[in-house]
Order: structure tokens, then C-alpha cells, then sequence
């Protein structure tokens, strides 16, 4: 099983730079994306639809244009989810789960803060609520893929100027702290992490490795490899088991976000 993450800034705009041609030859199961910036009357033309997949959307419905998630899946889920219940994170199109037997594949869009405090207090808002949420699907008996933007480094690993971005949003210690907080492995920053909990499936199959998936649209950031590792698949313990590789696609560029592919056997 193939499981692709895309945060695409825009599904538009990275259709028309490839993406969809790019993706057709993956042999991807599911593909969950962030970051529409659509509703979905505006993506009814063939090249949002491929062959031989089922799409669905959450759109944000508070502000046109603006986040957004999707899952395309190649066979049909028994349910689609669509809400968490908090209207100001629904709200903004941020959650979208496809279910397939014990198995549940969400497409996840986690606040960014850079835009200033406000954001920044909202992001701590939702991570907060988000907590005993993740704490109740580890618990539960069921397979989940959590894909998506998650907005925060784990480590040093994870970004490039690790010491200039202590004090930048994405990096913070007490985001670092929350994210390592829910991580079972050796990949963190040295906060406390539990001896039992979820995967960071990309760290399960390159556990030394240095990659990004973001890169600023600043500085000739992407040029020099100067980037962020933001995007994730986090999973539960049984199908992190099965994880049997990870590849980051820098090249070609859709978006400033780069695809993020694990595959699990089956």
C-alpha cells in the first residue's frame, strides 16, 4: 500500500504545473492533500478527477480560497469523516478521514503560526484539543495514517538553521515538546517522548536521514536545500510495522511543499 501526502498550496495551481501528470504513473493506494485553497465546485474538471480514483473534499467554509483537504483513494471507504468537533478548526477545512475496514487514512492541514500571535495562540489552541484526540485513536484498536502539514520540526535533523529558528513558529520548543510528545522513538530533540505511542512513519524507514519538504519562497531557500521537514505520515504502532520504505520528491517543484510517499506492505 502506497500512501502519498501532499501539501500542494493550492491544487490549482499545482495542477497546472504537473502534478496530476506526475502522480498518474505512482501506482499510489491513497493520496491525501492540504491545501486546496478551493471549493469544490471549482475543481470538477478532469485533470482533479485521474482515473481509477474516488476524491473527496473538505473545503474551508469561513474564508474562500483557503485551506482545504482531500483524499483521493483508489478503492472505495466505507465512511467518509469530515469533523472533529470544534467549529473553528472544522470550520477551516482541516480534517478529512477515509475509512477502510480497521484502517483510517486522514489528511491533516495543523495550523501554522508564522503569520503572527494570533495564529500562533490559535495553533496552541488546536494542538492542545488535538491531544487527547490522538490519544484516543492510538488507544483504539484501529490502524490510522495521520498524513499531512503538521507546521513543526521534530529535531535538528529536521531543518537546516536549527539555532536561528528556536524563536520562529514551527520550531519552538514547546512545539517541538508536543509533537515529540506523541512520538515513540529515538528521532526527537531530547523532550520527553513515550516508550509507547505513534510512529513518525518517514523516521521508521530513514532514521538518520537529512531531508525537507518545505523550502521558503525567500533567499533561493529551495536552490540551496535550505528547508524544513513539516510534512509527515504518523501511524500507529501495528502499521508502522509494516512501513517498507519513504522517498521525499523535491523535483519536480507543484508547490513549496515536496510529496511525501511511505509504503506499507500489505
Amino acid at each position: 500500500m502506497r500512501i502519498l501526502s501532499f501539501n500542494a498550496n493550492g491544487l490549482r495551481s499545482a495542477a497546472s504545473k504537473g502534478f496530476f501528470d506526475w502522480f498518474a504513473p505512482r501506482e499510489v493506494d491513497v493520496l491525501c492533500v492540504q491545501e486546496t485553497k478551493a471549493q469544490e465546485h471549482q475543481l470538477t474538471d478532469a485533470v482533479f478527477r485521474p482515473d481509477g480514483y474516488r476524491a473527496y473534499f473538505k473545503d474551508a467554509s469561513t474564508k474562500k480560497g483557503y485551506s482545504g483537504v482531500a483524499i483521493y483513494a483508489r478503492r472505495e471507504p466505507d465512511e467518509v469523516r469530515t469533523q472533529l468537533g470544534w467549529a473553528p478548526f472544522d470550520d477551516e477545512g482541516r480534517y478529512i478521514e477515509a475509512r477502510f475496514g480497521k484502517l483510517s487514512v486522514v489528511s491533516f492541514y495543523i495550523p501554522s503560526g508564522t503569520s503572527g500571535e494570533e495564529r500562533q495562540a490559535f495553533k496552541f489552541k488546536a494542538m492542545d484539543w488535538l491531544k487527547p484526540i490522538f490519544d484516543e485513536w492510538l488507544a483504539s484498536g484501529r490502524d490510522y495514517v495521520l498524513c499531512g502539514d503538521w507546521n513543526i520540526v521534530r529535531s535538528e535533523r529536521d531543518i537546516k538553521n536549527w539555532k536561528s529558528n528556536q524563536k520562529n513558529s514551527g520550531c519552538l520548543p514547546p512545539e517541538r515538546a508536543w509533537l515529540n510528545g506523541l512520538i515513540a522513538d529515538d528521532c526527537g530533540d531530547g523532550s520527553p517522548q513515550p516508550k509507547q505511542g505513534w510512529k513518525d512513519a518517514f523516521r521508521v524507514a530513514k532514521p538518520d536521514a537529512v531531508e525537507y519538504s518545505w523550502w521558503s519562497a525567500r533567499g533561493g531557500a529551495r536552490a540551496n536545500n535550505v528547508g524544513w521537514r513539516i510534512d509527515y505520515q504518523i501511524a500507529t504502532p501495528k502499521i508502522a510495522e509494516r512501513i517498507r520504505g519513504a522517498e521525499i520528491f523535491p523535483q519536480p517543484r507543484f508547490s513549496d511543499h515536496a510529496p511525501v510517499l511511505i509504503e506499507y506492505a500489505e
